[in-house]
């Protein structure tokens, strides 16, 4: 059966044989090939895209690890910049605090430099209102007007080195009252108050005209025997002589007798006797009289003043010994102090003093507010 089915199919015969030329004029050929040709060229393609598309992904991955390694950096400094940050405010912080610790400290200062400076001035101000009412009582009560324009030009001296805008007007005013003691007339009232102190002082002891003495006489002179040079037996002969020594008694008894009653000229009256009392009483009215002189002298009464020191003088000439050395200067003074010029007004300072009152008022006032 096997056979029989073997001869049964057609007999197989071969293709005819074709030459390349009928090959390529196939279209199928041509497809082929076009096929083959596009693979091959989009083969190339692809690998030139892969080789691009590596270099670009090596070049991405190097620049991103760049980047990676950049913004590391950046972060690293970031970092280092946000610690540096801190600490700088931190010591922004810390500086702030000392500033405003500094600026409390400050206003401190200045709060503690004004009231310094306003004690200061209060002290100042003080002082020269005690320096004008110094000088003001030495001119009311002393009249002393040296010792009055060393005050004020102390004070003057004292705003000028302060050299405070504020304390013109009082300078001025000091510089006033200074000219006005420099143009008084030139009377040495504490001298002349000094030498009425020592009169007064001296009343007591001045010598009453009852009570002089005359001058004494002169005394016997006595005759020293001349020396002789007589033999030692008739010197001692004549020491013995009790006539010589008669004689000498004598005369010294007669002496003494003489000294018992005294004549003398007197060119005034007699200013008779006075008792224990009335002496005492008239030095007393002499020593009324010079104080009175002398508070003539500080008021500048030169009328009081010369009326005082002339009714001394009168009764120091009346009831006193005027040939006794102490009586003598006392009259000699009043004469040379009645030529003095005290009749001259003081100069008042209640102005400045009125002034420096009402400018530390005011400063008062000011700073309460």
């Amino acid at each position: 059966m096997t056979e029989q089915k073997t001869t049964d199919l057609p007999a197989l015969t071969a293709p005819p044989r074709r030459t390349l030329g009928d090959q390529l004029r196939q279209p199928a050929v041509w497809i082929s090939g076009l096929v083959l040709l596009a693979v091959l060229v989009l083969s190339w393609l692809v690998w030139q895209g892969s080789e691009r598309l590596e270099s670009t992904r090596q070049e991405l991955s190097r620049r991103l690890a760049d980047s990676e390694a950049v913004q590391r950096e950046a972060l690293a400094s970031t970092k280092q910049d946000r610690v540096a940050l801190d600490a700088l405010q931190a010591k922004v912080g810390a500086l702030d605090a000392r500033a405003a610790e500094m600026q409390s400290q400050q206003l401190a200062l200045e709060t503690m430099y004004q009231e310094l400076s306003r004690v200061r001035e209060d002290r100042l101000l003080a002082e020269i209102e005690q320096d004008v009412a110094m000088a003001a009582q030495q001119l009311q009560l002393a009249g002393n007007v040296a010792a009055a324009l060393i005050s004020l030009q102390g004070a003057e001296a004292r705003l000028a080195k302060n050299a405070q805008p504020q304390f013109l007007p009082l300078r001025k005013l000091l510089n006033r009252d200074i000219e006005r003691l420099k143009a008084l007339p030139g009377a040495d009232v504490p001298g002349i108050a000094m030498k009425l102190n020592d009169m007064l002082e001296a009343v007591p002891n001045l010598p009453l005209a009852y009570e002089q003495r005359p001058a004494p006489a002169e005394s016997a002179k006595t005759v020293k025997p001349a020396k002789s040079r007589e033999a030692p037996a008739a010197a001692l002969a004549k020491a013995f002589d009790w006539q010589a020594i008669g004689r000498a008694w004598l005369a010294d008894l007669w002496h003494e007798v003489r000294q018992l009653v005294r004549i003398e000229r007197i060119d005034r009256p007699d200013p008779g006797l006075l008792s224990p009392r009335e002496s005492l009483f008239l030095r007393e009215n002499l020593r009324l009289r010079l104080l009175s002189a002398r508070l003539g002298l500080l008021a500048r009464d030169g009328s009081s003043f010369l009326t005082d020191l002339k009714q001394a003088d009168e009764w120091l000439e009346r009831y006193f010994d005027t040939r006794a050395p102490a009586v003598e200067n006392a009259r000699a003074t009043l004469k040379n102090l009645a030529k003095q010029e005290v009749g001259a007004q003081p100069v008042e300072l209640n102005e400045t003093l009125a002034a420096l009152r009402n400018f530390t008022l005011g400063r008062d006032r000011g700073a309460s507010r």
